[in-house]
């Protein structure tokens, strides 16, 4: 496979990861980071990173727009339930595990 087609296929495999997590509000950050060890802020973040080491100025906020669909404080305001002690407790244990 060459590298034009590769980066092709990984970014239509992003662009279906996003398309997925923008469907499944369901899903809450904390419990990806629980179970992936990532969430869709760090999507944001890398996608950040990506731009900026390509040369195309980003800010926080325009990336995680862009992950999300929409502002971010939308989003937190219309899908984002406050953790549980259960979801702090697991990412806590999650978080000392990687260490």
């Amino acid at each position: 496979m060459d590298k034009q087609t590769q980066t092709e296929l990984e970014a239509a495999a992003y662009r279906g990861l996003v398309e997925h997590l923008r469907k499944r509000t369901d899903v809450q950050n904390i419990d990806l980071m629980i179970l992936a060890g990532f969430c869709r802020n760090c999507l944001a973040k890398w996608y950040k990173k990506a731009a900026l080491e390509n040369g195309i100025e980003m800010d926080y906020a325009s990336a995680q727009e862009i992950v999300y669909g929409m502002p971010y404080s939308q989003w937190k305001d219309d899908h984002q339930l406050k953790a549980t002690p259960e979801q702090l407790a697991s990412f806590d244990a999650a978080d000392k595990a990687e260490i």
